[in-house]
């Protein structure tokens, strides 16, 4: 009764909001998008949709369809990408999600080394989730997850690929300079510059500031790493980086890295996978080549 059609009708509903939206999506007109809609309301004896002005809102019923179309459509496309890819002599796509905003100086080379040593993989990079990376992972619809944030679950496993220390960037001109490493008060009126992450996910909130009872930093979000260094550089604002960034950045331009705290905020990188894809060659051979890319 339920047919992949219907599947995939109710997520680009969900995702897009407007039944034109939806249809353009689907290469559908709205008649035809509609009356699939009502067939299969028919067929179930419930209704799916309801509309709140020009937008469309899921019911009950719908929300139930719409996790089950969360469950089947990546299964099934991350099938039809390893079919295809087979059918064109290749070993299979390996999708990689970073978490992670600066990795990605770290990653390109890792990417560059594996494109050339593994001419028969393909490989996706997804970095502007819709939804978790943890939740994109079990959800298949990622296959490496590269986090800061270990968070074990049933199913998931974990391999560290380097250590790293948590800098405070400042400009060389900045009051703190000089200092060679940073107490949590210092900061408390300065202007924090961070990548668009949840302020639960930043270290220097929650393993520094929070910790000291610090609440009155104030932030400014910014996705370009580039505008961020000069914000910095010409004292717009502090930032965060990995040290092996923000070494290298510091060289470049008028900028001091200092240590938060006498001892450092010290943390781990992780590529987290499924249990399941463990023995999959490729995937366990790009684990291997990104830990021997230790920054």
């Amino acid at each position: 009764m339920i047919e992949l059609t219907h599947l995939k009708i109710i997520a680009a509903l969900k995702r897009h909001g407007t039944l034109t939206a939806a249809a353009d999506a689907l290469f559908l007109s709205q008649s035809a998008l509609s009356h699939q809609i009502r067939y299969l309301e028919g067929k179930l004896g419930v209704e799916l949709w309801e509309r709140q002005g020009r937008r469309l809102r899921l019911t009950r019923a719908g929300i139930q369809l719409l996790k089950t179309a969360h469950e089947i459509l990546p299964i099934l496309e991350q099938t039809e990408q390893t079919l295809k890819a087979l059918a064109e002599g290749k070993q299979g796509t390996l999708r990689i999600g970073v978490e992670c905003y600066p990795c990605y100086e770290w990653l390109k080379d890792v990417i560059a080394d594996y494109l050339s040593r593994e001419p028969d993989v393909e490989v996706d990079i997804f970095h502007r989730f819709q939804f978790a990376g943890l939740e994109g992972l079990l959800n298949r619809h990622i296959d490496l997850l590269i986090t800061p944030d270990r968070v074990d679950q049933p199913g998931l496993g974990f391999d560290t690929l380097f250590h790293y220390e948590l800098m405070l960037l400042v400009s060389d001109s900045h009051p703190l300079a000089d200092a060679s490493w940073i107490k949590p008060e210092q900061l408390a009126q300065e202007n924090l510059v961070t990548f668009p992450v949840a302020p639960e996910r930043l270290d220097i909130l929650t393993l520094f500031l929070w910790p000291a009872a610090v609440r009155t930093i104030k932030q400014k979000q910014i996705e370009s790493f580039e505008i961020m260094l000069q914000m910095v550089a010409y004292n717009r604002g502090i930032c965060t980086l990995p040290d092996w960034l923000a070494v290298k950045v510091s060289a470049e331009l008028p900028l001091k890295a200092l240590h938060l705290g006498s001892q450092g905020i010290n943390r781990k990188l992780y590529a987290a996978y499924r249990h399941e894809d463990g023995g999959i060659g490729y995937l366990q051979r790009f684990l291997i080549r990104a830990k021997r890319f230790k920054p």
